[in-house]
């Protein structure tokens, strides 16, 4: 019997890379000779480079890069085999590397974002997959584009911060000195959010308030990216204020779509993709995922539905695991999920779950194949 294991990691617990070994260890406590297929998934927030690389059979590399407020950081990142960089930007950008009392997303950037994407460059890497989740910036791509070549100007000729307080003054944008291997480099950016640069559904009125900006922040915010819009269209001759998620990320994608192809796309299609799940399903009898918590959001683009639809369309049974249970979780039937099984199997501190996770998904696979097994028997 050949089953897939492919969980995302249960948040604050356990990485999906483990999570998949502890499900195996279940699975084969019942069925010794199965063959299982361990295939981490994310869908392009933390985790996506660990993921992929493990899935891939790639490499990780460390770089030490500008954190979101200029202290320098070491920001892991992979390398598939076929060349293509993963990158995570909440390894440089992310709001966990900036302490609760200096949250201030018109002082943060993405320079070190950049840093890494050069870093890739460096490598040879003509594709770059970026997971955008967990950013602590708005300041449109700023420091990104920056640390790539761009030249941010003042009306006075003089390089503003690369930051969303820096956009206020920009006057003009030089993209003489951008990085020629950009022109020949895909970005595929893995976002859930379909969000514009600007307007009420943007980047500051929707994002900048998870990042620590207050209702005047945000008005400031919008002032900078729309800056940043009104400037890129006199200097460059491009819209970057309107397209699908160009304001994921604080305007991450919409910076960067000033100096290089840019792609968005849902980060667990661009996951699957990635590592050809619909390959493996090819012969495979079951699949196993789960994630911290199933509710009705799980069926609106998480990694749960990406799986779950293209095993529907294989045909092939899913269980998904689950520390916990929310509102609408039966949602996940009718996308395409088989079964749910909570790994909790009683009452429980919240803390002493978290510690327990490994043994508690290994039990749960081992009862959950149980059960599978008794289905294929009636």
């Amino acid at each position: 019997m050949k089953i897939l294991i492919a969980p995302d990691s249960f948040k604050e617990s356990i990485s999906a890379a483990k999570a998949a070994e502890a499900i195996a260890r279940g699975i084969r406590d019942v069925l010794p000779a199965a063959e299982t297929v361990l295939l981490p998934i994310a869908d392009g927030g933390e985790g996506t480079v660990e993921a992929l690389v493990k899935a891939a059979g790639g490499r990780l590399v460390s770089t030490a890069v500008s954190g979101p407020l200029g202290d320098e950081v070491c920001a892991p990142w992979g390398i598939l085999p076929d060349g293509t960089g993963v990158i995570e930007m909440a390894a440089a950008s992310g709001l966990p590397l900036v302490p609760l009392p200096r949250r201030n997303p018109l002082l943060t950037s993405t320079l070190g974002t950049g840093q890494l994407i050069r870093a890739a460059l460096d490598q040879g890497c003509t594709r770059i997959i970026l997971g955008v989740g967990g950013s602590a910036t708005n300041d449109g791509g700023a420091g990104a584009i920056a640390a790539l070549g761009a030249a941010l100007l003042d009306e006075r000729g003089r390089e503003i911060s690369p930051n969303a307080q820096g956009l206020l003054d920009l006057h003009t944008i030089d993209t003489n000195n951008i990085d020629p291997r950009l022109a020949k480099t895909r970005i595929e950016v893995a976002s859930d959010v379909d969000n514009p640069l600007l307007g009420p559904r943007g980047a500051a009125a929707i994002f900048g308030p998870q990042k620590g900006a207050d209702p005047a922040m945000v008005s400031v915010l919008e002032q900078a990216l729309t800056r940043l819009a009104e400037v890129v269209r006199n200097s460059v001759g491009k819209d970057i204020a309107s397209f699908p998620g160009s304001g994921a990320a604080g305007g991450l994608a919409a910076g960067l779509s000033i100096i290089s192809p840019v792609v968005v796309r849902p980060g667990i299609e661009l996951v699957l993709d990635t590592i050809n799940f619909a390959s493996h399903l090819q012969g495979a009898d079951l699949v196993f995922t789960g994630e911290g918590k199933i509710d009705g959001q799980s069926v609106m683009g998480k990694a749960l539905s990406g799986i779950a639809r293209l095993a529907g369309q294989a045909n092939v049974p899913v269980i998904a695991l689950c520390g916990a249970l929310g509102p609408g979780y039966q949602e996940v039937y009718s996308a395409g999920v088989t079964a749910v099984q909570p790994i909790v199997p009683g009452p429980m501190p919240l803390e002493q779950a978290l510690a327990q996770a490994d043994s508690l998904l290994e039990a749960a696979a081992g009862r959950a194949m149980r059960i599978f097994l008794a289905g294929r028997q009636i």
